[in-house]
């Protein structure tokens, strides 16, 4: 995502900040207008009420909040919601219906973890214009623990719910268990991104007929047997059939088209995540051995519509950021080389993207 300022004292800060370490300005994102926001308190009439530092000129939003109960209770969330809101949570929190036992303090920590990724995903679908800002319905997100006596949670989604195994957010089992399946990447928010592919198919696929015609012709026929596509699957190994990487962005998105739908379209949002987040620090990019310069565009403005124009610097972007991890002898940021194949479907995704934006409207 791109990089947020106190707009106090105009230091960098993060996308969960609560403080700004230069002025020292409490700070609170605002998801109505996607910006930080520093605040002061509103006064007696009116306490745990906050109010802008800076001129609010043309906020779409009222200028007094509170923040997040999350906050105030766990420390678990710096989102604000609107002063006149009836909910105690965030737009971002109060998609949450089940938690673990937050008695229990690495539950509590797993499932922070889980909520700040879950921001994030919150943050990239609103700048797609996908959240009930637009209209649109909202995911609900179970974030669950496993059990003594019951049957392990499963990570996945159904019926309009996304859950999550909040064992996930420990990095030594998230670790095996992708070394277990043989899987080049696996973290929390490309879990979330992942299962929230399979939310949007039932809400921008599914309902249009020509679009759903186009998703079969591009991905497959969905009608086919999930459970026994995964049994064949699994079976083969979770390396995948020989080939898959012609027509798939992962092994596991050649299981079924409706796990090549949700891989391509966690890898649509790593990209446009990304590519905000190189076009907010000015990244231009050359590659050895060649003369080209190319400069990093915001995928959220113009030219965002042209899908070229996004590839030819993901590719030397996602080049850049792996040769500077493994300088550090860290792994791969991003371990996949998208084929011609698998590109054309993250062009279905973008495609079907925008033309979801113009029809939304400024």
């Amino acid at each position: 995502m791109r990089a947020f300022n106190c707009d106090h004292c105009g230091h960098l800060v993060f996308f969960d900040s609560v403080q700004c370490l230069h002025c020292g300005s409490k700070l609170a994102f605002v998801p109505e207008l996607l910006r930080m926001v520093a605040l002061r308190p509103a006064g007696t009439m009116a306490p745990q009420h906050w109010q802008a530092l800076a001129p609010t000129a043309n906020m779409a939003a009222p200028t007094l909040w509170r923040m997040c109960a999350n906050q105030a209770q766990h420390q678990a969330c710096n989102f604000s919601v609107r002063e006149d809101d009836p909910q105690t949570l965030c737009l971002a929190c109060r998609q949450t219906r089940w938690l673990p036992d937050l008695q229990d303090s690495a539950h509590l920590r797993r499932w922070r973890l889980a909520e700040e990724a879950k921001r994030q995903l919150f943050y990239t679908l609103a700048r797609l214009r996908l959240t009930e800002l637009d209209g649109l319905p909202a995911p609900a997100f179970e974030f669950l623990a496993d059990l003594p006596g019951q049957p392990p949670v499963m990570t996945g989604h159904r019926s309009g719910t996304i859950v999550l195994n909040v064992a996930e957010a420990d990095d030594e089992e998230r670790t095996r268990r992708r070394l277990a399946l043989h899987e080049p990447y696996r973290t929390l928010e490309g879990h979330l991104r992942h299962e929230s592919g399979h939310f949007f198919w039932e809400q921008l696929v599914l309902p249009h007929l020509q679009v759903l015609q186009d998703f079969r012709q591009c991905f497959g026929d969905e009608r086919q047997d999930y459970a026994q596509a995964l049994e064949r699957h699994y079976a083969q190994g979770p390396s995948g059939p020989a080939g898959w990487q012609q027509h798939h962005v992962s092994a596991y998105a050649s299981a079924h088209p409706w796990e090549d739908w949700a891989e391509t379209w966690a890898h649509y949002l790593h990209m446009v995540d990304l590519l905000e987040t190189a076009a907010s620090f000015g990244t231009t990019v050359t590659v050895p051995g060649e003369a080209l310069a190319r400069t990093v565009h915001d995928p959220f403005t113009a030219p965002w519509d042209h899908f070229d124009t996004m590839l030819q610097t993901w590719v030397p972007l996602t080049l850049l950021l792996n040769s500077l991890n493994r300088s550090l002898g860290q792994q791969d940021a991003y371990p996949f080389a998208p084929s011609a194949g698998a590109t054309a479907k993250l062009r279905f995704v973008h495609e079907l993207l925008v033309a979801h934006r113009q029809a939304i409207g400024p």
